[in-house]
């Protein structure tokens, strides 16, 4: 008698051979996805700065006169978000038009602060003698200052005085963003 012996299933073989590649992809997927999971805040923009309160509109003197204020944000790094970092100061004033005008308080030259001067209803840079009218206009023709001050884009909402602050480069007549 002779025992007949099954040849190999081909349903069995494919099984096996579907099992070894679901596997082998579920084995890959899974790290790669732990990976830009990892990975996805440094793909996320790092700057989220939009507009910041600064000052309420009650603080600022109807004389016209600037008050200084600096400007606390909320920074966001790839994995850390710190709440009130210091990221600069401004000038902030009513104008004679009751609008509200707001100056980077760093001067266009070579980035040192600038200081207000009642006496002279002006600012001043002490590093390389740069003088500003009140507006922000360059007052000395010799001045160092390749551009007046830098005005800020800046919204009053309910009382409330608030900026969009971002610094430009330095040394050059023109305002570019960095």
């Amino acid at each position: 008698m002779t025992e007949n012996h099954p040849a190999p299933d081909r349903r069995n073989f494919l099984a096996k051979a579907a099992s070894i590649v679901i596997g082998g992809l579920i084995s890959i997927v899974a790290p790669v996805a732990g990976v830009f999971t990892f990975l996805d805040p440094l793909r996320r923009k790092s700057d989220t700065r939009g507009l910041v309160r600064v000052a309420s509109l009650a603080s600022l003197p109807s004389s016209g006169e600037p008050r200084k204020f600096p400007v606390l944000d909320t920074l966001v790094d790839a994995w850390n978000t710190t709440e009130n970092v210091p990221v600069g100061s401004v000038y902030v004033q009513k104008t004679e038009e009751g609008k509200v005008r707001v100056l980077n308080a760093v001067c266009p030259h070579l980035g040192c602060s600038v200081g207000y001067n009642a006496t002279s209803h002006g600012y001043f840079c002490p590093c390389h003698k740069s003088s500003f009218a009140v507006d922000g206009r360059i007052l000395d023709p010799k001045s160092p200052s390749p551009r007046a001050m830098d005005e800020l884009e800046s919204v009053v909402r309910d009382g409330e005085v608030w900026v969009k602050f971002q610094n430009f480069r330095k040394g050059s007549p023109d305002k570019i963003p960095v």
